[in-house]
């Protein structure tokens, strides 16, 4: 006999719905969180990055209705998302994917989506321990079946038959308890935290003036700074606070970019510009010209992580699957599910968890690769997709893609936003068009996984 049914690594949108869809399936179920502290979170909880929002389909991906939702995390509805190159721009007022949902999407609290997830994990039965770090885990898997046991921070073991990793792209506890049921000459590290494949993120927290805050529209900058899918970003936060962000890959080296060719590298640089520094110039490049970006748009202190800022770490690997004959399921950022292409990720953290959650309790768990693929996969494949064409763009691709783009959305009112029969009706939107199928083709059959099942000694 184990003490727990099901143990999860990791108290985030992932882990708090797996406990909850473990518990609310009879299961006993219990989280551990190391915890952090935030200044609009009155107790501890998971390190709660503020998120961008969902897009409208996005709430069909994660197994959410929307009305579920507490009021208060909810905080703008979306009309549309807006991409802005060097030169060009499009407004993108649909996804083009079928979904109940009557705007764009909606931004939201990323804590208390937490809290709530966290709250209804407790109100289904399973319980909750914030505070508490998992050291590591030692598995014992034989013919006879599988055990995990737990070493908690402050020297208890715990022990369970059903093991759901949700440690985030962090992922310190998943790589741990991976490497021993891996080939000698394979390392989970090489396959889920190799430099050059993720990316770091810093956003600031700023007040902006009446005239240029716009609750109801993502904005994002692409072609502005080098690196593979690096952008900055400004996202509606509440009254007229908007977080300012970027996005970068880690381990750039300066000496490999042109400065001439990217709006925020100044010819003196002798390094990659810090976020702030990148924030800073961003700015004064939008809207500098009539506003002093100091005084116009502070920052609110009593906002984010720290000061008003924050910064994180975001997988940008492909997915892995779980070696689920060790009854052992990975999940969200931990399996490297969080978007290559756009870091959307609390979608299918939800779906995945959800799906962990009830098939550990039901003793089921060897079908949670083949689950998760059903339920997320066209997802994944969209966005692995689109990373791989994008992935050496300069800032002339990107002004091109933009402006295809808008000739596509211009000539038809309804439906995809890349499809063929838009594509035909703009200049070099078939060839735009036919990068993006082939690169969809080539990741059939589940090649949008960077770790398989049977890569797994068990």
């Amino acid at each position: 006999m184990t003490d727990v049914d099901v143990a999860v690594v990791g108290g985030g949108p992932a882990g708090s719905t797996a406990a909850y869809a473990a518990a609310d399936a009879g299961a006993d179920a219990v989280v551990y969180e190391k915890g952090v502290p935030r200044s609009d979170r009155d107790r501890l909880g998971p390190d709660s990055t503020d998120a961008a929002g969902f897009l409208d389909y996005w709430l069909d991906v994660a197994g959410l209705d929307v009305a579920d939702i507490p009021d208060d995390v909810i905080e703008h509805d979306l009309a549309d998302a807006e991409f802005i190159g060097p030169t060009e721009r499009v407004t993108v007022d649909r996804t083009g994917i079928d979904n109940d949902y009557d705007a764009f999407g909606f931004t939201f609290h990323r804590a208390r989506f937490d809290d709530w997830l966290r709250d209804r994990a407790e109100a289904a039965g399973a319980r909750y321990e914030a505070g508490t770090t998992v050291k590591t885990v030692d598995s014992h898997i034989d013919g006879d079946g599988h055990e995990h046991t737990l070493h908690l921070g402050g020297g208890e073991t715990v022990t369970t038959e059903y093991l759901v990793l949700a440690d985030g792209p962090q992922r310190q506890i998943t790589m741990r308890v991976l490497d021993p049921l891996l080939p000698a000459d394979t390392q989970a590290s090489t396959v889920l935290s190799p430099p050059d494949a993720n990316h770091i993120a810093y956003q600031e927290y700023r007040q902006f003036p009446d005239d240029v805050f716009d609750d109801a529209s993502l904005k994002f900058w692409w072609g502005w700074m080098p690196g593979e899918t690096a952008y900055p970003w400004v996202f509606p936060n509440q009254g007229n606070v908007a977080r300012v962000g970027l996005t970068m890959p880690i381990g750039l080296d300066i000496a490999d970019f042109d400065p001439d060719d990217w709006r925020l590298l100044r010819a003196d640089d002798d390094k990659i510009p810090s976020g702030s520094e990148y924030i800073h110039r961003f700015l004064t490049e939008v809207y500098g010209d009539e506003y002093d970006i100091d005084t116009a748009f502070p920052i609110v202190d009593d906002h984010g992580k720290a000061g008003g800022t924050e910064t994180y770490p975001i997988s940008s690997t492909q997915p892995i699957e779980s070696p689920v004959e060790a009854g052992i399921a990975v999940t969200g950022g931990a399996m490297g599910a969080t978007s290559a292409f756009h870091e959307g990720g609390d979608h299918v953290a939800h779906r995945t968890g959800l799906l962990a959650g009830r098939l550990a309790a039901t003793d089921s768990l060897e079908e949670y690769n083949d689950a998760w693929h059903d339920a997320i996969g066209d997802e994944v494949k969209r966005n692995v997709a689109m990373a791989n064409i994008v992935g050496s763009f300069g800032p002339d691709d990107w002004d091109d893609t933009i402006r295809i783009t808008r000739s596509m959305l211009d000539a038809t009112d309804t439906g995809s936003v890349i499809s063929k029969s838009s594509a035909r009706s703009a200049a070099g939107g078939l060839k735009l068009y036919g990068k993006y199928r082939k690169a969809k083709f080539g990741l059939r059959n589940g090649r949008y996984v960077s770790l398989h099942a049977s890569d797994y000694s068990l």
